[in-house]
């Protein structure tokens, strides 16, 4: 399949998310529960303990908490891709104060209108919402300190260059924190086809060393897992047995550094 024909899919399916929340749903829309029900939910870690958490922007759709590794400052400007409904970028605003700026970027109109939502809500001035592509991102070189993201590099056809554009728009001496998902083993080749899972996070995830050695290519140093986790998921989306151990389906928060001047 074709990178845009998995992007349309990608689009489609959170688009339908995005929808079916909030006070103006579409009652014909998708609900988390009727669009692979073991599978959108599947590595959500709450945020309800955390300064800024907004529930009206909290769709349920992480593999973990990766402003909580972020090192996020008072008066850094931060980049969220794939921001969604704006979750983590609320929270992350929380961390900045009014001093700093928090970007939000998303390629799906339905989660953009949503999180500009919420702000307007909230009346936040230092947040903006960014339609744009995570391969190919409608933004300045050198321009944040920090980028986070929450189980969605998975979702870009081409993780290469999208870490190559996360290296491009982060400041010399900024550093991103990213929570994602990675697979030890083998995924079979039903899960591989399956569109379905796709879009909740799992065929599209690479092999745990081959996703490291894609950070370290594209020029980041001082690379660390803050956090793994395994993910139990129903047997027929489970790797092929290896015969090793520590095989299976990850959720990683993982940070790098881009190398200051």
């Amino acid at each position: 399949m074709k990178p845009s024909d998995i992007k349309l899919i990608v689009q489609e399916k959170y688009g339908k998310i995005a929808s079916s929340h909030g006070e103006n749903a579409d009652p014909g829309g998708c609900s988390c529960n009727c669009c692979g029900p073991e599978l959108y939910s599947t590595f959500n870690e709450s945020y309800e303990h955390l300064q800024g958490y907004n529930p009206d922007a909290d769709l349920s759709l992480g593999c973990g908490i990766p402003v909580d590794h972020a090192a996020i400052k008072q008066g850094d400007h931060v980049l969220d891709l794939g921001c969604g409904a704006g979750n983590d970028c609320f929270v992350a605003r929380s961390l900045t104060g009014p001093a700093g700026h928090v970007t939000g970027l998303d390629f799906t109109k339905p989660m953009l209108l949503k999180a500009e939502e919420n702000r307007k809500k909230l009346g936040y001035e230092n947040i903006r919402f960014v339609e744009g592509d995570i391969e190919s991102m409608p933004l300045p070189d050198n321009s944040y300190d920090v980028v986070i993201s929450n189980c969605v590099i998975n979702l870009v056809p081409d993780k290469s260059r999208a870490y190559n554009e996360i290296f491009r728009v982060l400041k010399p001496g900024g550093h991103f924190c990213i929570s994602d998902v990675v697979i030890r083993g083998t995924l079979n080749d039903q899960v591989r086809s399956d569109m379905e899972a796709y879009a909740g996070c799992v065929s599209g995830a690479m092999d745990y060393s081959g996703y490291i050695q894609i950070i370290r290519e594209a020029g980041f140093s001082d690379i660390m897992i803050n956090r793994e986790k395994k993910i139990e998921v129903p047997d027929h989306l489970s790797p092929i047995p290896s015969g090793e151990e520590n095989t299976g389906i990850f959720s990683l928060t993982l940070s790098a550094c881009k190398a200051g001047l």
